[in-house]
């Protein structure tokens, strides 16, 4: 399920990205780095991206050109991953 919240309340209200349960480095570009966060609402929990600046010339904060935020609804699972990892003899 997917919600969108307005970005200042998400902000000011929820204190985001600040408060968030998870916050992650996704990828990073020449200006900007991007997050992925997930945080609780209304006994619920969500996701959603934001980027901020790369350095201190970039003025660039968490969903500056938005009005709105898309963010979907997640829950924690176990899950079992496969690697490849070097053989001990």
């Amino acid at each position: 399920m997917k919600i969108r919240l307005d970005k200042d309340y998400m902000i000011k209200e929820l204190d985001l990205p600040c408060s968030a349960i998870l916050d992650e480095i996704t990828d990073t570009s020449r200006w900007s780095v991007h997050h992925r966060i997930i945080f609780a609402y209304q006994g619920k929990f969500y996701e959603t991206y934001y980027s901020v600046g790369a350095t201190e010339m970039q003025d660039e904060s968490p969903w500056e050109y938005d009005e709105t935020v898309e963010c979907a609804e997640v829950e924690l699972r176990e899950v079992r991953v496969k690697k490849w990892v070097i053989k001990e003899d």
